[in-house]
């Protein structure tokens, strides 16, 4: 599947099928001795039940240099917290599980809340960040790699080739994003991926001509996927949004900290299926449709803050470019679909447009009728400003729980 194209701003790493996992990770052992790693995993209870999580344990316990695997759960009451940690047993590496719904991290969350720093919605985003703090509290590791936990093709060489771009010695990479395609039982996925943000980002080009910030957006084979990680040293300066914004604000954020020339992008796997979501067509708050919509804000919100006047008469013209622009996409892809074998409904792709055209235009009405709304969870150097003792907080409320 792969090619190997440099045609973006940012680096490609490519998988030209020339060295095997093994290979890859004998020199991980390696590179950990100066470069110490971590793997973070944001899940739901119900994950640990489901048909991906078991073969996710079992390709990790075969990983040999992985210094500490941090588990964060969400949804558990105190008898599935308990289960969690039987359940992780299987895994030989040093490994903690945040029970966020637990006692103790509510308190914690409580002296967050007292300060206004606590994040105000519940969610992946609010997982990924206390995991963040907590590693960041332990200080056991140098770069941190994070992965979805309902992967259905899983294997150990996803978080290898996370890793590898930060942990060799002559590379100088901070940040590294993980890119695959998606497909499974025949039918192409990735709707919202590959009819909202690449017509978006290129209506955008359109409307706004050359910024910078959607050259770099558009280098990303990807950008939705979970899979991504960086460096210790940009993880206390990361704002990133709480809602379904969060790989998109991630991106964003490492625009604003990093040289380009210190983000990558890796090919982690030649397929890739996990649980899908439903498009929600008629409840803006569920499904694809409150993606969508969170996407969109994001993208506002960061033109915004690159100075870009955004007004209604700005949001009208690229929905209208947007939706042209979509539905040459719709033409592609339905194309690069039938001559790979595999299956493309062009009626529901061009519903599926005509809906995310519909939240394109909300979005925008949204952002200018609320300016000053910031989903945005704060920095861990502020919040370690104004709470100095918080990483001892979250150190003993974790170690207690899991001991």
């Amino acid at each position: 599947m792969a090619d190997f194209a440099q045609n973006g701003i940012i680096g490609t790493l490519h998988n030209l099928r020339n060295r095997s996992t093994e290979e890859l990770e004998s020199e991980l052992v390696e590179f950990s001795t100066e470069t110490p790693m971590s793997l973070l995993l944001p899940c739901l209870y119900s994950e640990l039940e489901g048909p991906a999580m078991g073969h996710i344990v079992e390709e990790l316990a075969k990983i040999p240099y992985l210094n500490e695997i941090i588990i964060g759960l969400d949804r558990a009451n105190e008898q599935q917290f308990e289960n969690a940690k039987r359940f992780f047993q299987k895994l030989p590496q040093k490994y903690v599980v945040l029970w966020n719904d637990g006692t103790r991290l509510r308190h914690v969350d409580a002296t967050l809340q007292a300060e206004g720093l606590s994040p105000n919605q519940l969610g992946k985003g609010r997982n990924v960040w206390y995991c963040l703090g907590y590693f960041l509290a332990s200080g056991k590791s140098k770069a941190v790699a994070l992965h979805d936990c309902d992967i259905l093709t899983y294997s150990r060489a996803m978080p290898a080739r996370l890793l590898y771009p930060l942990a060799h010695p002559s590379f100088h990479y901070q940040f590294c994003k993980g890119y695959y395609y998606r497909a499974a039982d025949g039918k192409l996925n990735g709707r919202v991926f590959r009819l909202l943000v690449i017509p978006l980002i290129r209506a955008l080009k359109k409307v706004l001509g050359r910024v910078e910030y959607l050259d770099y957006m558009g280098s990303f084979r990807y950008a939705l996927s979970g899979e991504f990680s960086m460096r210790s040293d940009v993880v206390s300066s990361l704002r990133f949004p709480s809602d379904w914004g969060l790989e998109i604000g991630t991106l964003s954020e490492m625009y604003r900290n990093c040289n380009l020339n210190r983000i990558c992008q890796v090919d982690i796997a030649d397929s890739y299926d996990h649980k899908h979501q439903v498009l929600s067509e008629d409840n803006r708050t569920a499904g694809l449709h409150r993606m969508a919509n969170d996407i969109c804000k994001a993208f506002i919100r960061k033109l915004a803050v690159e100075g870009i006047d955004i007004s209604s008469s700005m949001i009208r013209t690229l929905k209208a470019c947007y939706y042209r622009t979509a539905l040459d996409v719709v033409d592609h892809y339905h194309n690069d679909a039938v001559m790979s074998g595999l299956t493309l409904d062009r009626h529901q792709e061009e519903l599926t447009v005509e809906l995310f055209s519909r939240v394109l235009l909300a979005a925008g009405d949204e952002f200018l009728n609320r300016p000053d709304e910031s989903p945005f969870i704060h920095n861990w150097s502020r919040v370690t400003s104004a709470i100095p003792d918080i990483y001892d907080q979250i150190l003993g409320a974790v170690e207690t729980d899991n001991d």
